[in-house]
């Protein structure tokens, strides 16, 4: 068997991982020899880049640039005449709507961008599932490790209850 150095994990832990989950993940074993953060300084947008070909075999809506026609805004609330008033950014949409992905990379944790993930995705319309994809090393920072005893706590500690089904926490 040969060993990844993408690690994962999905929160609640009480919970297995569900087939399309399991294909995300996928892809980024697929593309881990392209994205290792131990060896590559890319941007989140250069991770995206090479996980794109991967997510779009699976139906995922990619962003593939920052202009506003490539934006992949999904809905979080109606206004008059069901016209969205107000939309989150997301860097991939499942095709049936309800698992969004985020690729973070040097601001996953240093600006605490992994929260703002959260709450958006907790705020978009019928999104059940979030992964956030980070960096296993930044700066020194072990950034997967960091984010992975935050959703620890969260849902060990049960104060705080989220409106998704789980979240899966890539490390690349």
């Amino acid at each position: 068997m040969i060993m990844s150095k993408i690690n994962f994990q999905f929160f609640p832990r009480s919970q297995g991982i569900s087939p399309n989950i399991r294909n995300v993940i996928d892809c980024f074993i697929k593309a881990e020899n392209e994205i290792d953060s131990e060896l590559f300084n890319l941007k989140s947008n250069e991770v995206l880049q090479r996980i794109q070909p991967y997510l779009s075999e699976l139906g995922y809506k990619v962003e593939t640039s920052k202009s506003q026609n490539d934006k992949i805004d999904v809905p979080v609330l109606f206004g008059l005449d069901n016209r969205i008033d107000k939309s989150f950014n997301a860097d991939a949409l499942s095709e049936d709507g309800k698992i969004v992905i985020e690729v973070e990379a040097g601001r996953a944790t240093e600006n605490n961008q992994f929260l703002k993930d959260i709450f958006q995705a907790c705020m978009m319309y019928e999104v059940e599932y979030l992964i956030i994809a980070v960096r296993n090393i930044y700066r020194g920072h072990k950034d997967f490790e960091i984010i992975y005893t935050f959703l620890e706590t969260l849902y060990i500690s049960n104060r705080l209850h989220l409106p998704l089904k789980g979240i899966l926490l890539i490390g690349y």
